[in-house]
């Protein structure tokens, strides 16, 4: 049984994880998105839906602060309307003007992102996406802990999208309860949060999981006895 099939089926998932890579150029046999999305964090809802696709910087350019995160380069128009967006932000009081520059961010230029469902993927993944319940997340966090990758960075993490370059930089996972925008535009349940894991430590991670969601099982018992 493959790694993508063992995390579906232990944690019960109800969408597949989404597999992500960056890489130069177009890979041969993936066709390009069909038609360019609001929001860069669309495209994991079209992957965990069954697609396979990539995209290409000007696919991002309808969402400022994917591209921003996604390290792409904006036109100018486009640029301003990043800022006036981040102006907004702060004018509400959504974030401070000093937490701006912590965003993290994809540093190598930008040439195409693929997208897939963890279980079809023919690439290994950058970056693995895990949406579920609290619970679910739970015994992945668990498993990440147990195979020393455990989560560095917040979990409130907004936006979603900079999960993908902070995993990418660290090399562990990150734990985001997923902010406004990536809620609208993935339809994401209120009661479900994101996992994201670096594609590096994925099977390592998993491999933890089947211990971790056998202790929980028993654990479970144990404490429903007590209580019994």
């Amino acid at each position: 049984m493959s790694s993508a099939t063992q995390v579906m089926e232990l944690l019960s998932l109800r969408t597949q994880p989404v597999a992500i890579k960056f890489q130069d150029r177009a890979p041969a046999g993936v066709p390009r998105i069909e038609s360019a999305a609001l929001a860069g964090c669309t495209y994991w809802k079209s992957a965990a839906d069954g697609h396979t696709f990539f995209t290409e910087a000007s696919d991002h350019y309808g969402c400022p602060i994917g591209s921003y995160t996604h390290g792409i380069d904006l036109p100018a128009e486009t640029a301003k309307e990043l800022e006036g967006l981040v102006g907004t932000m702060v004018q509400l009081e959504y974030i401070n003007m000093a937490e701006v520059p912590g965003i993290p961010r994809r540093g190598e230029p930008f040439g195409v992102a693929i997208y897939a469902p963890l279980t079809t993927a023919a690439f290994a993944p950058d970056v693995v996406l895990v949406s579920g319940n609290a619970k679910q997340m739970m015994l992945l966090a668990e498993a990440a802990h147990l195979a020393g990758f455990d989560c560095d960075s917040s979990m409130v993490g907004r936006p979603t999208c900079a999960a993908i370059p902070a995993v990418m930089q660290s090399g562990r996972t990150a734990t985001n309860l997923g902010c406004i925008g990536n809620r609208v535009y993935t339809e994401l349940p209120d009661d479900e949060l994101y996992f994201a894991i670096a594609g590096t430590q994925f099977e390592k991670i998993v491999e933890k999981l089947v211990t971790i969601a056998h202790a929980n099982c028993e654990l479970e018992k144990f404490h429903r006895g007590r209580v019994a």
